[in-house]
Formats: structure tokens, C-alpha cells, sequence
């Protein structure tokens, strides 16, 4: 078992649940957002309810490349090791290409990203010293085809994560270190909270304790949950945009 687990992103939506559900299982958390206040009340209610844990937390915008390194290696340090880092941290900002928000996309696009980059590279420093650990990159369902309209960016930049994680995992293929991409389905959480009527939604609670099941396994790659999202990945990246477009 992957006692130390690092979550960014972990004051809200599904990095908050996910917190819970490791609490759970007996683990130790290294929890980081720009929201301390919220990371504060997690802690308390996380201790509270599982007091055998330690909880650490620190404050870091995700967009500041130097202190997700630091933030990485003082977690390593209070923890003793970091055993596995979920990069959860995103955004769900986005707009039509050529409507006037590229200031949106833009944001998205660094945050998503590119500061997705900088946390796999903190992350991947630590275990290569370590010879041992585990990646945990959370993609998007909607990663399997470019998307219309307020996803096209988002979309953009979740395959490109996968991608990034697949490469990752690629050199790490002949090490102890694990890599894992989820591509999480329609999972209910602050990002999309004012999303309404959508198919096969799940409340945040169930998605959080499928996504924790699903990366205790560590797989090489998991939709989550497992149905319907598995086949209809399946059909995503192989029916006519024509058709995948309306799914948006």
C-alpha cells in the first residue's frame, strides 16, 4: 500500500474527495491549493475522523513553477517519502476558438498543462531519487476526441496530458515507478456544478471512491468509473466526429 500520498488541487471537488477517501484507507496526505482555509477545515474534519493519520499541508498556485518543486520536496521531507502524486490540479475555463476569450483558453491551456508538466517533472525528480513511486495524472473522458465549443481548449489539453503521461510512463517502463493516466467521466464537482442534465452524471462522493479504487490498482490507464465510460471511450475515439460532437 502507497502510504504517503501527495493531491493537488486538494481543496475542492474531486482532489478534496479523493483526500477523503485516502484518509480512509489509513493513509498520510500531503494536500496543497491556493485555498488554505479550505485545505484547514479538511485537515481538522480528516484528523478527526481518522487520527492515526498525518495531514500536511501547504499553500501553492500550481502556476508557479518554482514553488511546485519546493512544495514537492518540503512534503518529501515532512513526510520522509512521497509514495504517490496525484496531479489533479486544473481548471475548467474555456470559450469557442475565435470568440475573444483566448485570455481563457490561454489560462486553461497553462494551467492544464503546462503546470500539469511542472508537477509530473517535481514528482518524477523525487521517485527517480527514491527508485520507487507512483504517478497519478487526472485526464478527462473528453480527452479522446477534440470537443466543440466551451471544451475545445479543455479537451486539448487533457489528451495532451495523457499524452505526457504516456510518455512518462514509457521511460519508466524498466523501473519500480509507476505511472497511471484516469480519465475521469461525468463526475459531479465544483468545475462543472452548473452543468445541468447531463447523462450518466455520478455525485461526487461515488466518483471520488471509484477514483480511489481505480488508482489503488494501477492500471496503466482507467476511465472512471468503469461503466459506461470504458466502452464509450471506445466509441469516442472511433465513430465520426460528425457524431462525437453532439456528445459535448
Amino acid at each position: 500500500m502507497r502510504k504517503n500520498i501527495l493531491i493537488t488541487g486538494a481543496s475542492s471537488g474531486l482532489g478534496r474527495g479523493m483526500a477523503r477517501e485516502f484518509a480512509r484507507l489509513g493513509c498520510n496526505l500531503a494536500l496543497c491549493a491556493r485555498r488554505t482555509e479550505r485545505l484547514d477545515e479538511l485537515k481538522a474534519e480528516l484528523t478527526a475522523a481518522h487520527p492515526g493519520i498525518h495531514v500536511a499541508l501547504r499553500a501553492l498556485d500550481v502556476d508557479d513553477y518554482d514553488a511546485v518543486f519546493r512544495t514537492f520536496r518540503e512534503f518529501r521531507d515532512e513526510l520522509g517519502t512521497l509514495d504517490r502524486v496525484i496531479v489533479n490540479a486544473g481548471m475548467g475555463k474555456g470559450q469557442p476558438i475565435g470568440t475573444g476569450y483566448f485570455y481563457a483558453n490561454r489560462q486553461t491551456a497553462q494551467t492544464n498543462f503546462v503546470s500539469a508538466l511542472a508537477q509530473c517533472e517535481a514528482a518524477v525528480e523525487i521517485f527517480r531519487e527514491q527508485n520507487a513511486g507512483h504517478l497519478v495524472t487526472i485526464s478527462s473522458i473528453s480527452a479522446m476526441r477534440g470537443m466543440p465549443r466551451n471544451l475545445t481548449t479543455y479537451a486539448a489539453t487533457k489528451a495532451g496530458l495523457a499524452a505526457l503521461t504516456e510518455g512518462i510512463r514509457a521511460d519508466l517502463m524498466r523501473t519500480p515507478i509507476k505511472v497511471t493516466t484516469i480519465f475521469p467521466g461525468y463526475i459531479r464537482s465544483e468545475i462543472n456544478e452548473k452543468v445541468k442534465k447531463t447523462p450518466f452524471m455520478i455525485d461526487t462522493e461515488t466518483g471520488c471512491r471509484a477514483l480511489a479504487r481505480a488508482i489503488e490498482r494501477e492500471p496503466a490507464t482507467a476511465c472512471v468509473p468503469g461503466w459506461p465510460w470504458t466502452p464509450l471511450a471506445f466509441l469516442m475515439r472511433h465513430l465520426p466526429l460528425s457524431v462525437v460532437s453532439k456528445m459535448a
